[in-house]
């Protein structure tokens, strides 16, 4: 079976009538704990960020007792991430065939989709897509911050509780108590529509392509030094270089490439020949897919004003509850900064390293994790550099603008592509 899949029909100038989509895509052939069984044998993984297998959660919920709740996360909390967005705005009803084939098999009696508060067109799409189905009674959208931490799933329910969106300490899980302390099944829309995808054709159908160790296809975000930017839905394990080549090539040559948004790694240019893009192999740099977010980093961009750049936000995203957050993230981002400049102390590397191992899993969340990952990856990745700032001060590079900030601020054109 060749792509596209999700995006399979869609148009670019309006979401899909679920007449139209029903013509592309079909009812379903799997429901109730038949679906489970078939989603496990498919082996989806969630492609949110933490690739969870999502059989496990969904049976989770499933053995959970009394009145269970679907959460569509699609917050999209990670900056650089527009493939939720997209696939909510081209075709809805895919996303909530998905949630509603999987409410059906956990158990669930409601599905409450949860989008950012400035998705005016994510809306229109989602309420004009539940008005044509009859189950529209069992579905409900939700408006939350444009913030970070409203896709780290403990505060969003946090938020939609009536709490203030921050983290709260695990356990008690989702799948235990979430939404109005009800077992809670969080999905991300793409998720939700392999699930939909896998309960229509099967999971032999979905593991027709990808790899055997990461099956089916997923949607990426590319941006940064590449010719065209956008949303791309790419079969698992795709070569690095073929998925450059169908965004247009570089605009300049790569100094590296970031995999996976603000919580990824880094993957330097002598690797980037026999990068293939699935958790297996992105697993021996230290990183997966996640969130499928590929920033090029082009040769005229300076990687340490990134990483600097990019934490001092991350500390201006966090909740304040906890110190890895309140006192970490800050301070990291000044020693990153001071790096950068030439202005570090003699024992700069060996406070990052000490710094760095401090702030892991020592907080509510995984934001500190995340954080500590992509610097400690771009500080391996980077330690020419990172030597020559030390021995010189800034470079010519640190007065372009940051290439991830601009991905931040504008985020790349949603676009439908095979």
């Amino acid at each position: 079976m060749s792509l596209p899949r999700l995006l399979d029909g869609v148009r670019r100038d309006r979401p899909l009538s679920l007449s139209e989509h029903r013509s592309v895509h079909g009812t379903a052939r799997f429901g109730g704990h038949e679906l489970i069984n078939a989603v496990a044998v498919a082996g989806l993984r969630g492609r949110g960020g933490a690739s969870f297998p999502t059989a496990v959660k969904m049976e989770t919920v499933a053995r959970r007792r009394g009145p269970r709740v679907v959460l569509v996360n699609a917050a999209e909390g990670e900056p650089m991430s527009a493939k939720d967005r997209a696939l909510l705005q081209l075709n809805p009803h895919l996303v909530l065939d998905g949630a509603m084939a999987a409410a059906d098999a956990v158990g669930a009696r409601s599905v409450v989709v949860a989008i950012p508060a400035d998705a005016d067109s994510t809306l229109l799409a989602l309420r004009n897509a539940i008005e044509e189905r009859s189950e529209r009674r069992r579905v409900s959208v939700e408006r939350v911050p444009v913030a970070h931490l409203a896709g780290e799933e403990s505060a969003l329910i946090h938020y939609l509780n009536g709490g203030p969106l921050k983290p709260t300490i695990v356990p008690p899980l989702p799948a235990e108590r979430g939404l109005k302390r009800r077992p809670t099944l969080v999905q991300n829309p793409e998720t939700l529509g392999h699930i939909a995808l896998i309960a229509g054709h099967g999971p032999d159908w979905f593991r027709a392509v990808g790899t055997s160790e990461h099956p089916g296809s997923a949607l990426v975000t590319v941006s940064g030094a590449v010719r065209n930017q956008g949303v791309l839905e790419m079969a698992c394990g795709t070569p690095f270089s073929a998925l450059l080549d169908t965004m247009g090539g570089s605009l300049e040559p790569l100094r590296a490439v970031l995999v996976g948004g603000y919580h990824g790694v880094w993957i330097s240019r002598d690797d980037l020949s026999s990068l293939t893009l699935d958790d297996a192999c992105l697993g021996r740099f230290g990183g997966g897919l996640g969130a499928g977010v590929i920033v090029a980093l082009g040769q005229s961009a300076c990687p340490l004003q990134e990483l600097a750049g990019t934490v001092r936000w991350l500390a201006s995203e966090s909740a304040g509850q906890c110190g890895p957050c309140s006192n970490g993230l800050p301070a990291l981002a000044e020693l990153l900064q001071a790096l950068t400049a030439g202005q570090a102390p003699r024992n700069a590397p060996e406070l990052l390293d000490r710094w760095c191992g401090q702030l892991l899993r020592r907080g509510a969340c995984h934001l500190p994790d995340g954080a500590v990952k992509f610097v400690q990856s771009g500080v391996d990745v980077f330690a020419d550099e990172l030597a020559e700032h030390d021995l010189h001060g800034p470079c010519r590079a640190c007065r372009r603008p940051l290439t991830l900030h601009l991905a931040l601020t504008s985020g790349p054109t949603a676009r439908a592509a095979a």
